[in-house]
């Protein structure tokens, strides 16, 4: 059997096109073992040396971390699971510069008199953004009778999703909104104090009845919303009345749905919170969609 060639590291790092400091690099580091030492000591590598460095230069050309390197080669860590980190990583990069960038848009164009606190409110956020404080704002303002499921499902519906590449606009009303939940509650009240009356008082309804209710007439809305259709009567309007009279367990009557039209007229409701979620993304939101199926409930029992 003819004895193989051997490379030294001048050698090896010619026929890759490197440098003889790169291939010392990754020697040193135990991505690219020698096959020898010569009589001086010094390092010999063979063909299979070659395939690897090169394999190395591809990987690392992708950007992967010498340690990531480290495990595809060593069979450690599969070649797809790795580079679906390194993908998700890059992602989480590009939505911190795209936010960067539309935030300094914001400040850049606007207003000499507008700067100030528009440095402010961004200033809150972090970058990129996350909707974390938006969560705690509805699990503290829900009722806190509500099965945890319930209370979940409400929250997934109410937070908005961020836009990947968001205009000016949408990080000024994403930074307004983050503001709104984490103000303090007026007269220096806790957060828990802020909840509605209506959801400490145990009044008897069943809060999981309504919420639950609610949430499938808002899906059952929203369709015509997005079509821009003027509110009226339908399966979702039943559904959304049905929900507040499953809830505080009475029929559905005429006169029910009289008295609940004046009621939600009369409702105080957080629709700050929904003007600014509305500016941040246009698809429904359960505030646009409550808002709808009220005035379809007015409309309807206008004709009483």
């Amino acid at each position: 059997m003819p004895t193989e060639v051997l490379w030294s590291i001048g050698e090896l790092a010619e026929r890759a096109g490197v440098t003889v400091k790169t291939v010392r690099f990754y020697s040193d580091r135990g991505l690219l073992p020698e096959a020898a030492r010569s009589a001086g000591g010094h390092r010999r590598y063979g063909h299979d040396a070659l395939d690897r460095l090169r394999t190395i230069r591809a990987l690392r050309t992708l950007d992967l971390p010498v340690p990531d390197v480290g495990r595809v080669l060593d069979a450690d860590g599969d070649l797809e699971d790795v580079v679906a980190d390194r993908l998700r990583d890059i992602g989480t990069h590009l939505a911190a510069l795209r936010w960067r960038e539309a935030a300094l848009r914001l400040v850049h164009d606007c207003a000499p008199e507008e700067r100030a606190e528009r440095l402010r409110l961004v200033g809150a956020v972090t970058v990129p953004p996350n909707t974390d404080a938006l969560a705690r704002f509805w699990r503290h303002w829900l009722p806190p009778r509500l099965p945890a499921r319930v209370r979940s499902a409400v929250v997934e519906q109410a937070v908005p999703a961020l836009p990947d590449a968001p205009a000016p606009h949408q990080v000024l009303a994403f930074a307004r909104l983050h503001a709104f939940v984490t103000a303090p509650c007026p007269g220096g009240a806790t957060r828990d104090d802020c909840q509605p009356a209506a959801h400490r008082e145990p009044d008897g309804s069943r809060p999981a009845v309504l919420y639950t209710g609610l949430g499938e007439a808002f899906e059952l809305a929203a369709p015509a919303i997005r079509a821009g259709r003027t509110p009226g009567a339908g399966e979702a309007l039943d559904c959304f009345v049905a929900a507040y009279a499953g809830a505080s367990g009475v029929r559905d009557t005429p006169g029910f749905r009289a008295g609940l039209s004046h009621a939600l007229a009369a409702d105080p409701r957080i629709d700050r919170y929904w003007q600014l979620v509305t500016e941040l993304s246009s698809e429904p939101n359960p505030g646009t969609s409550h808002d709808w199926l009220r005035s379809a409930l007015a409309t309807q029992t206008a004709a009483y």
